[in-house]
């Protein structure tokens, strides 16, 4: 929460200061009114019971999110697994995707229990009432050039809702989108095989235009969209800025307290 404060209070909407000069944004929802898929597990009874789960535990457990996400394409993440590895006795080879979407994260109570309330099941955010130390967050105050990534085939945030920020956002927006899902799609590397990308480069005051318009006229280029990103960096940044690692150890890489960390009990 504190990110929302920092950038939305200060660094994005106040031209006084500059320390955000751009924002990026990949596979990201502000608007819930149409969710997707994910929208079959969300309802108040559901929410007060995952609520009622993390009060008890601080955190709700890695394994009930993935395994959510998993029943949204059941068929690629669990059926097909399950005929595959059990009854052909077949197991795929571990890729450095599957490796890290493997890493999962558990979520501190205050934090998921907000989202999933007052941002997805009642819209705060898109409305303009969700709040931050008690001010109104209004996203329309962005004032920095935003770049928004949607993915084709996205079960968590479905690309067309994603592209709303070309209508929530009151500042220039470069929409890119490329092919893959809510992963893959973003982790695409140069070099990667199959990829491409379709490009808006949205103009503040421009007419907003239809998602499906948009998509069908819009000229497709091969590879990965990282560069285009970099370049769009580079156009929006003063220079690059190279640091060392942090040692362990080191006066500069003192643990505050214990893992998962005292927020999680709050």
């Amino acid at each position: 929460m504190s990110w929302w404060n920092t950038a939305f209070h200060r660094g994005i909407c106040d031209d006084s200061d500059v320390r955000f000069a751009s924002l990026s944004l990949f596979a990201t929802q502000v608007d819930f009114e149409e969710p997707g898929e994910l929208g079959l597990f969300v309802d108040e009874s559901q929410i007060s019971l995952l609520a009622d789960v993390m009060w008890t535990e601080g955190t709700l457990d890695q394994r009930c999110v993935a395994g959510a996400v998993q029943m949204l394409r059941s068929q690629d993440l669990v059926w097909s697994r399950m005929v595959r590895e059990y009854l052909i006795g077949e197991r795929s080879p571990i890729t450095d995707l599957m490796a890290w979407n493997a890493d999962a994260t558990r979520m501190p109570y205050r934090m998921h229990s907000e989202y999933l309330r007052q941002l997805y099941l009642g819209n705060d955010l898109a409305q303009g009432h969700f709040k931050v130390d008690g001010r109104p967050v209004h996203v329309e105050d962005i004032r920095v050039p935003v770049f928004a990534v949607g993915t084709v085939t996205d079960h968590v945030a479905p690309w067309r809702s994603v592209f709303k920020l070309v209508h929530l956002l009151d500042t220039d927006v470069d929409f890119v989108l490329t092919s893959g899902g809510h992963n893959a799609g973003i982790v695409s590397e140069p070099g990667h095989p199959r990829r491409s990308y379709r490009r808006l480069n949205y103009r503040y005051g421009d007419p907003h235009p239809d998602p499906d318009d948009w998509a069908a006229g819009a000229v497709q280029t091969t590879g990965s969209w990282w560069p285009l990103w970099i370049e769009w960096l580079r156009s929006h940044s003063s220079h690059d800025i190279l640091s060392s690692a942090r040692v362990r150890g080191s006066d500069d890489f003192v643990p505050i307290s214990p893992a998962p960390g005292t927020y999680v009990l709050e």
